[in-house]
């Protein structure tokens, strides 16, 4: 993302306070700047009116990324993280038509349906944090949530064995311990057990290498609903 625009959306975490905690905001700028994440989830959903479903938003940087990109498309994120949740509201009270919601995807009797949302779906840098039935539950009830047009974006590593795949899962641990991840990785997703799942579901699917200029093993995984 271009500095100017990635400094803009950072300022929305800015604290109020002069003397304030600025994580958020310098996390925000250096994320937005540097990672190809954000430009390839709006190109991905360029041209849907659809309502998204961001699962795992952590801060909301989607969100905004969306606004600044001029797509206006219906926003909902949920996140197991009460505290991100809490400033990701902070920072999108300028934002129309998103709302964030605290929410474990990993809960074992937890169920999307409750939702009961229609529409495009994000599943972010989230399905290697939760266990591989989580996984299972997460992606068939979001499949189910596809509307005709609508899409299934995914970033994720992806378990090929590389030398990439290695550095995302070190990297992975190390958010952990550190506690900006309040959960370690379980599990990364296979290609081909993902292709098959949406070859099952009829959806069109499409993976693309997003690691840019990172080390890491990160693919965008787009699947479409046929209109």
């Amino acid at each position: 993302m271009a500095r100017d625009r990635a400094r803009m959306i950072a300022t929305a975490f800015s604290p109020r306070h002069p003397l304030g905690n600025r994580h958020d905001y310098y996390y925000s700028r250096s994320k937005l700047g540097s990672d190809p994440l954000y430009p390839g989830v709006c190109d991905a959903l360029r041209g849907s009116s659809a309502p998204l479903l961001d699962l795992g938003c952590g801060l909301g940087l989607l969100a905004h990324a969306l606004r600044a990109d001029g797509i206006d498309l219906p926003y909902r994120g949920v996140d197991n993280d009460c505290g991100k949740i809490a400033r990701a509201r902070g920072a999108a009270q300028q934002l129309s038509e998103v709302a964030f919601e605290h929410v474990d995807l990993a809960a074992p009797k937890f169920s999307l349906d409750s939702f009961d949302h229609r529409g495009s779906v994000a599943i972010l840098d989230v399905l290697q944090f939760i266990p591989p039935d989580a996984q299972h539950r997460t992606l068939d009830a979001a499949i189910a949530m596809l509307t005709p047009g609508a899409r299934l974006v995914i970033r994720t590593g992806l378990d090929d064995g590389g030398t990439r795949a290695r550095v995302t899962r070190a990297v992975d641990v190390l958010s952990k311990l550190l506690g900006w991840m309040n959960a370690g990785p379980t599990r990364y997703p296979d290609a081909g057990a993902l292709r098959a799942r949406f070859d099952g579901a009829g959806l069109v699917s499409e993976f693309t290498p997003l690691y840019g200029k990172t080390p890491f093993n990160n693919w965008r995984v787009v699947a479409s609903k046929p209109g």
